[in-house]
């Protein structure tokens, strides 16, 4: 029996999902714990390409049961669009195989009317978020000011607490923003038309899990963003409101004794990152534009151009120590191949020295990049299924990043399709 967890190393958006997928066909179970809609795992594969926000990425594999978590930021209304997006293609979609924890918080639609809110006051100051919630919902988390979906099992009892909590948000709507209140009627058509519709997905998933274990079944868990967006050691505050660790997993799953047994972390070939925030290695102008272009570097969720640089090898480092990874997937290696030379920032300069280690986040803005430069390949690799199949410049390119970083590199992913995939 194996455990594993696909976790993002740097800023997130390095293709976890796409790994997921691939994945899942040595898995019985999959269960995202932590994070919300407020990111996307794309997939491509037999049956289409899909953009999943909350749905584990094992939708797709028959037999496979999807979970979601304890951790994660349920959104009903979202993820209803989300099922009936999927089903639309031809995939099943059951309380078979998706299962959502009773332990789960609810995210009510004024944590979205918050976060666009909170945004618009901040100005210029922003954190970038994709306004889908998930800071006002984590907030509202931690102060015990959510309802459980297992609630929605008890309607009296949710009904005075939603009634509550309604009572409490609407001070902060109206006398903070300026806004306007919610009222009973609007709870009830949104309990009524959404939440009663993700009830047959409901149950125990903690009992489960553990029936799992002790049928000797192997998990996947599956994180969102990246180590550097982890609330407590990503760059903090332009990060997300949980935590994106493997460590984790066991705990925002529903089965704290989980033991995690092997931690594939995901490197993106280069380096991204959406939003707000420090961003050591980043390109600017005709460079970035390139690269931006030939990675189609546009965020699943908001559509937002991607900023883009070089490989990070500190930032790399960094996250594979936080994340304890076993082992790594490297992706999108076959974007690169449009490049006579490949930059890689190596160390950071940081008042005038030169270091390697990841700075604590408020000197990350005054840090510059070291960059040294690989020879490229200049030859389409997209089809390569085996590691000699490679250019030698591109095999050196990838043992240069696995000495760097301290970590095997097992899988390294040439194209989006489920099949683009080289075992080492």
């Amino acid at each position: 029996m194996k455990n594993g967890t696909i976790v993002g190393i740097n800023w997130g958006d390095e293709g976890k999902g796409r790994m997921v997928d691939l994945l899942t066909e040595d898995y019985d179970i999959v269960c995202r714990f932590q994070g919300g809609g407020n990111a996307g795992h794309t997939v491509i594969n037999d049956k289409g390409k899909f953009a999943l926000h909350l749905l584990p990425s094992g939708i797709f594999r028959d037999g496979v049961v999807n979970i979601l978590g304890n951790g994660v930021a349920l959104d009903p209304e979202n993820l209803l669009k989300e099922i009936e997006d999927v089903e639309s293609k031809g995939v099943s979609i059951t309380p078979q195989n998706l299962k959502i924890s009773d332990r789960a918080s609810l995210l009510i639609p004024w944590h979205r009317d918050l976060d666009c809110l909170e945004e618009q006051r901040l100005a210029d100051k922003k954190y970038g978020s994709t306004k889908q919630g998930i800071a006002p919902f984590y907030s509202d988390k931690y102060q015990k000011k959510t309802v459980l979906a297992g609630e929605l099992f008890y309607p009296a009892e949710l009904k005075q607490h939603l009634l509550d909590i309604m009572e409490w948000k609407n001070l902060t709507l109206t006398k903070v923003y300026g806004a306007e209140p919610y009222t009973e009627a609007k709870l009830d058509a949104w309990l009524k038309d959404v939440c009663e519709r993700i009830k047959p997905f409901v149950c125990d998933t903690g009992a489960f899990l553990k029936k799992a274990q002790a049928d000797k079944k192997s998990i996947l868990f599956e994180a969102q963003l990246g180590s550097l967006r982890d609330l407590d050691y990503g760059i903090v505050p332009y990060t997300t409101s949980s935590n994106t660790i493997a460590a984790y997993a066991p705990i925002g799953s529903g089965c704290p004794s989980v033991k995690i047994t092997d931690v594939i972390g995901v490197v993106k070939a280069y380096s991204t990152c959406v939003g707000e925030g420090p961003f050591v290695c980043e390109m600017f102008g005709d460079e970035a534009e390139e690269l931006r272009k030939a990675g189609n570097e546009y965020g699943a969720k908001t559509g937002r151009p991607r900023r883009v640089g070089p490989l990070d090898i500190v930032a790399t480092r960094y996250g594979v120590e936080v994340q304890a990874a076993t082992e790594i997937a490297l992706t999108k290696l076959d974007v690169l191949s449009y490049m006579e030379k490949i930059p890689v920032t190596t160390h950071y300069e940081l008042d005038g020295k030169q270091i390697d280690n990841f700075p604590f986040p408020v000197l990350l803005n005054s840090c510059k990049p070291v960059t040294e430069y690989m020879p490229g390949w200049k030859t389409d690799i997209s089809k390569a299924r085996r590691w000699k199949d490679l250019p030698k410049e591109a095999r050196d390119y990838v043992e240069f990043i696995e000495k760097a970083i301290g970590c095997h590199i097992k899988y390294v992913s040439v194209g989006a399709e489920r099949e683009a995939i080289i075992v080492r």
